[in-house]
């Protein structure tokens, strides 16, 4: 009888396995990699985004043409619109962006999952009376509401618990005018499960078949906290962004409080091991578009974020936006590059080289418009490469083109 030959892995010793590294030229976009990516997206990269909101909601659906293996390690910081209500009714994280990116990654071809997508994007109207928004609810609750009852089984079957759980549980005093029924339908899922952010993550990826992998960066009910060049506190990332009421001046640094009450209440929180793991694995980590603060850099804000960047052996990209985001104030791409270096050393140690925390810089120096101009030499000088790629077409300029911006940095892998 002829036995098994163990694999190569097994009669390696732990000891003799290392990581190697390896020097390549790459053409960008590579259409021979992206094939290959296309023909088996099970198979594609593990690309990882620190974000936040709904910039990447079109990249995200790009994304999974190619692979299904991307991970998404979110803000959990947003403190406007329904995810407020929410975290106000019960200390929590903000849901808002998760369920944004869990509805972009999911595969909305199979049985089901196009009613999830149109059941979690609905909001209630903000002119509806409470009564009304309530009887609403309920029915949805009971499996009713004619939108959860063209939801196939199980999946409204959890969809009616965890709104039901959120029913029992919601203070008399709660306003549903404007909710996001997304958010109400995970925020019952998360009171339902103890709290376990991960565990309701988890039922809905595979029950609407997510293709990859979505994350809080932090579990933790914390708040972001701008404070600006004229000296002026800002408290809360709805105020922050600049979108209600503009800034009076460019922030100068950001940082985490317990809560908006109390910003002198500063907090520092750790990421956990599975967000470090999620970290180390990457073949490429990838710091994109969206809002440059309160998306991109209050991702890095938790300790040992800067450290499992610096550990990681792979490629990393940063995107700088196209157009206008009103918390860069005027902040140009090159001082963007600066303040992200920044950051990334305070916790990955001041004298980390450039080259473990960002290689690339990627732009469109023909159609993209920039706030504060482009000025490559001053990137370059910071230490890292620049790559002018065509990323703006006619249809979207001045943002750029989603599925360039994917095919781009797939390439890189």
């Amino acid at each position: 009888m002829m036995e098994d030959t163990p694999d190569a892995e097994s009669t390696i010793p732990a000891e003799r396995r290392r990581r190697i590294t390896l020097t390549q030229t790459r053409l960008v976009p590579d259409p021979i990699r992206l094939a290959r990516y296309l023909r088996a997206p099970e198979l594609g990269p593990t690309v990882l985004f620190f974000s936040g909101g709904s910039a990447l909601r079109k990249t995200s659906r790009a994304l999974t043409e190619f692979t299904h293996n991307s991970i998404h390690l979110i803000t959990p910081f947003d403190s406007g619109g329904s995810s407020a209500k929410l975290r106000d009714a019960f200390p929590m994280i903000s849901v808002g962006d998760l369920r944004n990116r869990l509805m972009a990654l999911a595969d909305t071809a199979l049985r089901g999952n196009p009613e999830v997508y149109r059941l979690f994007d609905t909001r209630f109207p903000h002119d509806a009376s409470q009564h009304d928004l309530r009887h609403r609810l309920a029915d949805m609750a009971a499996g009713h509401d004619p939108m959860v009852s063209a939801v196939p089984q199980p999946l409204r079957k959890l969809i009616r618990n965890h709104l039901g759980y959120f029913i029992e549980h919601m203070p008399l005093t709660f306003d549903l005018r404007g909710a996001s029924v997304g958010n109400l339908i995970l925020a019952g899922g998360y009171l339902n499960n103890r709290r376990d952010i991960d565990a309701v993550i988890f039922l809905f990826s595979k029950l609407v078949a997510v293709r990859g992998v979505v994350r809080p960066v932090v579990d933790s009910n914390l708040h972001l906290s701008a404070e600006l060049e004229d000296g002026t506190v800002v408290v809360g990332q709805h105020l922050i962004t600049g979108r209600e009421t503009p800034l009076s001046a460019p922030i100068r640094e950001l940082r985490l409080t317990e809560t908006v009450a109390a910003p002198e209440q500063l907090a520092e929180v750790e990421i956990d091991d599975r967000t470090g793991q999620l970290i180390d694995q990457a073949e490429l980590i990838c710091f994109p578009v969206g809002s440059f603060w309160t998306s991109v850099m209050a991702c890095l804000l938790p300790r040992g974020v800067g450290a499992a960047v610096a550990r990681a052996g792979c490629p990393k990209v940063y995107v700088p936006n196209c157009g206008e985001d009103p918390e860069e104030f005027g902040l140009a791409p090159h001082d963007q590059v600066r303040v992200l270096l920044e950051q990334l050393r305070r916790d990955a140690g001041e004298d980390t080289p450039t080259d473990a925390l960002l290689h690339f810089v990627v732009v469109d120096s023909e159609r993209g418009e920039y706030a504060g101009g482009l000025d490559i030499p001053a990137i370059e000088r910071l230490g890292v490469e620049v790559i002018d790629s065509a990323l703006v077409s006619e249809e979207t300029a001045p943002l750029i083109e989603p599925r360039r911006l994917v095919e781009l940095l797939l390439s890189l892998v």
